[in-house]
């Protein structure tokens, strides 16, 4: 009779993991910058409201769409708030996601619901930056009639898209050193065939938050007002169509 051999793991062991895991969770992620607190405030074109889940939502008075936004990874959800004023200053009103310590695989679907607030809304968009943007692709797999389209920001999608109507957008800056492009190439199938790739000359990885530089990205040769100008006017091209 054969005997089968167990290996336990000592407790020590499974505390230090469990520290480190902790530290981890807790530590190390992009705060916002000083540019961001004026994104926050409400203006005579868009009003700014908190939810009690956390997110917040720039409200247009006269909203022609509607974007649910995943934050990315280990980056505080505030630093997009000049890219949502960007997109609120165009009408559309944009709802902020806020994520369980900053990353949004912990809720995947953080946008359940949220297009029930505004029932006025006919046409609504997904959108997210780096790991963000890999959920939103997954929450848009599963709920892919419920949405006109999908924006990747330095972003790819590991479930096929390829059977829906989405119309997708994937941009990313030409000096972005964080995106892996062996990884955004290899998914590049997942998408439709009429996706949209946009590559922003001069742009970066960090630039399409207000965050400063991401460990291992590039020198933009833009600023970040421009990338993000040039990501809200990408957007709306298809918006508007």
């Amino acid at each position: 009779m054969s005997k089968k051999k167990c290996f336990l793991i000592p407790s020590s062991v499974l505390l230090a993991m469990a520290i480190i895991c902790g530290v981890y969770l807790t530590t190390g992620g992009y705060q916002s910058n000083e540019e961001t607190a004026s994104a926050l405030l409400s203006t005579d074109e868009f009003s700014v409201q908190q939810s009690a889940d956390g997110s917040m939502a720039f409200v247009p008075s006269n909203p022609k769409a509607g974007l649910i936004f995943y934050p990315g990874g280990k980056v505080d959800s505030q630093a997009y708030a000049p890219l949502m004023t960007a997109f609120a200053a165009e009408d559309i009103l944009c709802v902020l996601l806020t994520m369980p310590f900053d990353l949004a695989i912990f809720d995947v679907n953080a946008a359940d619901g949220i297009q029930d607030r505004y029932p006025e809304i006919e046409k609504w968009y997904l959108a997210g930056h780096s790991l963000g943007g890999a959920m939103a692709a997954n929450y848009a797999a599963e709920h892919a009639v419920e949405y006109e389209g999908l924006f990747l920001l330095a972003s790819y999608s590991v479930e096929d898209l390829t059977s829906t109507d989405l119309h997708v957008v994937s941009l990313y800056g030409s000096e972005d050193r964080v995106l892996n492009m062996e990884q955004y190439q290899k998914y590049h199938s997942n998408l439709p065939d009429d996706a949209v790739e946009v590559v922003i000359p001069g742009g970066c990885h960090a630039y399409f938050g207000n965050y400063g530089a991401q460990d291992g990205d590039g020198v933009p040769t833009i600023t970040n007002e421009e990338q993000i100008q040039m990501t809200v006017a990408q957007c709306m091209s298809i918006i508007e169509k």
